[in-house]
């Protein structure tokens, strides 16, 4: 997702469909996150996007949980008593200021893998008791990547092969840099919302393009990238690191031709098989298009259930508690209030369409930045969509109180 306004303030911004291994207890479905939760069912994930969280935290921002008479406690505690099993956290490759007036040097490497050790430690890990996960989403350029923008980095290489070569070295590595701190990974989503490709523009692809030969022809470069980036995280299992599954993260899931098309242009490059990954993740916003309904989310989980037996996750949403004006959007789903309530009841609704995929493959969902309390739109035209209630009466310094939407997922 891109985040497109700021609330500027003294506080700083900032090789098988079923792999062979993923070290789950219990589990007895490689590579469909079957784990060991009593029932026999798939393993759910339930997750937050915590990326934002240090750059908050070093600007001075504390958290308050008002369900223990506002106590000062660490957002993911609170999220995690709330059913939290999951963190969410994304990898930049050289950020360098200016970028939008030196608010984003962080998301590399020496701040997120700090950020991974320190959830963690507090138990999102494979094989730990409560099956809590860190998943790393993959930006591949210096700043964001979204479907507007995929920007090569700067210093890589401007030419298909060794870009390609350079893409496998650095996925590799930094998935060793991850496990030599301590850390293993549950998910890699290998690019960001990458429905228009990435590291453009050698990596750019358009969907629409006709006649179907011409779009397969134009996603060759992508699927070249893809691969290599596939073949880092072979490389990294080879050397000793816990194998992830793999994801491909696409935006509008609510859009199953988009999605129908786009997957069959990459495998008919014959670059990438239906094997190399392992979920598919989508996002899911309300404020992007009046099509972004449940029924169309349940229309192309369902299809692409049936179509390729893989798990699918819900990967980015949120809903707002404010949303009014003149530059309001129109939200897909008028009959959820917007409110505090209505946050919930979105999720719970994902959820329900999710877990009602057949033979259990809606796996997941994740919430995205709910701590951000100078960003509180979350890039879209509402005012307020994060779960915490930010106090600016002591400015510079904020303060983040839970709102009763923090536990979203507990009971789910």
């Amino acid at each position: 997702m891109l985040t497109t306004t700021l609330i500027t303030a003294a506080l700083p911004i900032l090789a098988s469909a079923l792999p062979q291994q993923h070290g789950w207890p219990g589990q007895n479905w490689p590579g469909q996150g079957w784990g060991d939760n009593g029932n026999n069912q798939p393993y759910f994930y339930k997750g937050f996007d915590l990326s934002s969280l240090k750059i908050e935290e070093d600007g001075g921002a504390v958290f308050k949980d008002t369900s223990r008479g506002n106590a000062t406690r660490p957002v993911e505690d609170i999220l995690g008593d709330g059913g939290m099993n999951t963190v969410r956290l994304r990898l930049w490759v050289n950020p360098k200021a200016p970028y939008d007036g030196g608010y984003y040097e962080s998301y590399g490497l020496n701040y997120t893998v700090p950020l991974a050790k320190r959830f963690y430690d507090k138990g999102y890990k494979v094989e730990s008791e409560s099956d809590d996960q860190i998943y790393l989403d993959y930006h591949f350029s210096d700043y964001w990547a979204d479907p507007s923008k995929q920007a090569v980095p700067v210093e890589w290489p401007t030419t298909v092969q060794p870009l390609a070569a350079t893409l496998r070295s650095y996925v590799s590595s930094t998935m060793q840099a991850f496990a030599h701190a301590g850390v293993d990974l549950s998910i890699v989503s290998l690019g960001n919302e990458i429905r228009h490709g990435m590291l453009w523009p050698l990596g750019e692809v358009d969907v629409d393009i006709e006649p179907a030969q011409a779009r397969v022809a134009n996603f060759t470069n992508f699927a070249t990238l893809w691969a290599a980036a596939r073949n880092g995280v072979r490389d990294a299992v080879a050397s000793g690191v816990h194998q992830p599954l793999t994801m491909i993260h696409i935006d509008d899931g609510y859009n199953l031709t988009l999605q129908q098309t786009w997957f069959s242009s990459l495998t008919a490059t014959g670059k990438v098989k239906t094997s190399d990954w392992d979920v598919f993740g989508f996002s899911f916003y309300p404020f992007y298009g009046t099509a972004a309904t449940l029924s169309n989310l349940n229309e192309t989980l369902t299809t692409l259930a049936n179509q390729y037996n893989k798990p699918l996750h819900v990967v980015e949403t949120d809903w707002p508690d404010q949303c009014s004006g003149p530059t309001a959007p129109e939200l897909s789903e008028p009959s959820v209030p917007v409110s505090v309530a209505g946050q919930t009841e979105w999720v719970h609704d994902i959820i329900d369409v999710v877990k009602g995929v057949p033979r259990g493959l809606g796996q997941g969902i994740n919430y995205w930045e709910p701590a951000w309390l100078n960003n509180t739109g979350l890039g879209s035209a509402c005012q307020d969509a994060i779960l915490f209630s930010a106090d600016w009466s002591h400015y510079p310094n904020v303060t983040g109180y839970s709102r009763d939407s923090v536990n979203m997922f507990k009971g789910v």
